[in-house]
């Protein structure tokens, strides 16, 4: 379990977000702080700063608040080796891959799904919300903030691919091509 004590709030808050990568996410649900242009932050600005000019929030409590939301995040992840013995056990299991078209057309995991507004719609209206769904993006980046979208419209089982495609070929089938984004 983390600590109050193992986030510095002089910490700048690109550390931060390296270290919590669902900080601003959490930081905006509460706060309403880094969603926009209007409530965002500078990268360089410490959580401490932010917190200040924030109508002096408590930062103990914003601490908290991040640490508490890191542990529900962790939850949701799944490693690709659990996510590829979950695909083979369970036939209503679903991997839906939220990366560009081009990455998808470039390389892909068998069986999964390229996502798509239509998709996304027939998710939310006809697919089983106790089935496993899995999301995945390149690193693991982007596939947290569609899974919290999904688990806040009901769907129960979630989940995010902790690193995404890219350790999906390191840690489950090396044949599959790595690339980086340009």
């Amino acid at each position: 379990m983390t600590t109050a004590e193992s986030l510095d709030p002089q910490l700048p808050m690109s550390a931060l977000l390296q270290r919590y990568p669902g900080a601003q996410r959490a930081l905006f649900r509460r706060y309403h702080i880094g969603g926009c242009a209007s409530c965002g932050f500078q990268p360089t600005e410490t959580l401490a700063e932010v917190c200040a000019r924030n109508e002096n929030l408590p930062v103990g409590e914003v601490v908290a608040h991040i640490l508490a939301s890191h542990e529900e995040d962790e939850k949701i992840l799944i490693s690709p080796a659990d996510l590829a013995a979950a695909l083979k056990a369970d036939p209503a299991a679903k991997l839906i891959d939220i990366r560009t078209r081009e990455e998808f057309d470039a390389v892909h995991i068998g069986g999964a799904i390229f996502f798509s507004q239509e998709l996304m719609q027939e998710i939310l209206v006809r697919w089983d919300r106790a089935a496993l769904l899995a999301l995945i993006d390149h690193t693991g980046a982007r596939s947290m903030d569609a899974a919290a979208y999904f688990a806040g419209h009901g769907f129960g089982n979630v989940r995010a691919v902790r690193g995404g495609i890219d350790a999906w070929s390191q840690e489950v089938d090396p044949a599959l091509a790595r690339y980086e984004l340009e």
